[in-house]
């Protein structure tokens, strides 16, 4: 397995991390099978989040007794210092561990007020400074938001969607966070299902290296898939390279990522659905699409 240093943390964590999100889809006896399968194949970065249902509990089962051995990142959404502090202990308890190695941010609708003591930010700095976080982070679907928060040094690691279909504007972040010193970890790296060809989407991101990619799996034939891609990873050549222009034209750079920013919506209108149907239907013509 390859690594790489996440930013100042100065963890070393494994080039693939185990996006945790899917295994709250199965059963706990094969989620702690898929899990130890990949921390016995060289995975040692483990992302998951507060609300993905059971998945933090099924990451503290999988992996009690050897905790230290593992890196996990989580993420707490709240508005209020107290209501992320309440979360963090929620978090610790199903992970079956006293502290977790990068606390995040879960998607705030805005970069925190660093000096306000009652924003979700004052709650991070207050459970790193207990003990119960190593370190701490911040997750953004908005780009403006996610070069503002590695622009201002305060977070340890951004994660950002970043995939083949990343723009030239987005992709500047990888740069912006190796001048800062700043751990990238890119979240959909298949564009939530978007992309097809795995081999391509892996061997794009893998060029980049200090990007940690977290494949959402939830099945072991997916595991060993990442697994060995990462053993022997595509080189971007022309050929690949004239796929991924394909990809691009096809799908465009500004797909729908899921994030629901645009909701409520006061019609009742399912955007976020709609959006990925629209992308879904360029891919496969109308008539095919109906018979798939």
């Amino acid at each position: 397995m390859k690594f790489t240093i996440l930013g100042k943390t100065n963890l070393k964590v494994s080039r693939i991390g185990f996006g945790a999100l899917p295994i709250q889809r199965v059963s706990v006896r094969t989620a702690v099978r898929i899990l130890n399968s990949a921390f016995e194949s060289g995975i040692n970065f483990f992302d998951t989040a507060r609300g993905y249902s059971d998945s933090e509990e099924k990451l503290g089962i999988a992996f009690a007794g050897k905790r230290h051995k593992i890196i996990i990142a989580t993420k707490v959404h709240g508005t209020t210092k107290k209501e992320v502090l309440d979360l963090i202990q929620i978090s610790l308890k199903q992970l079956r561990t006293d502290y977790i190695d990068v606390l995040q941010l879960h998607f705030p609708r805005q970069i925190p007020d660093f000096d306000n003591p009652d924003s979700p930010y004052a709650a991070l700095k207050e459970a790193q400074k207990k003990g119960m976080a190593r370190f701490i982070g911040i997750t953004t679907h908005r780009l403006k938001d996610a070069k503002k928060a590695i622009k201002s040094r305060i977070f340890d690691t951004v994660q950002y969607p970043l995939s083949l279909l990343s723009s030239k504007k987005e992709l500047e972040i990888i740069d912006i966070c190796r001048k800062c010193n700043t751990g990238l970890i890119a979240m959909k790296p298949l564009c939530g299902g978007l992309l097809t060809d795995i081999p391509l989407a892996f061997g794009f991101l893998w060029q980049f290296k200090n990007i940690v990619p977290i494949w959402g799996i939830q099945r072991m034939k997916e595991l060993k898939q990442i697994v060995e891609l990462s053993r022997n990873p595509p080189e971007i050549d022309k050929e690949l390279n004239k796929k991924i222009r394909q990809e691009k034209q096809i799908l465009g750079s500004s797909f729908c990522r899921g994030c629901g920013y645009c909701l409520p919506c006061p019609t009742e209108i399912p955007i976020p659905m709609a959006a990925r149907m629209r992308f879904l239907l360029r891919r496969a013509p109308y008539k095919n699409f109906l018979t798939t």
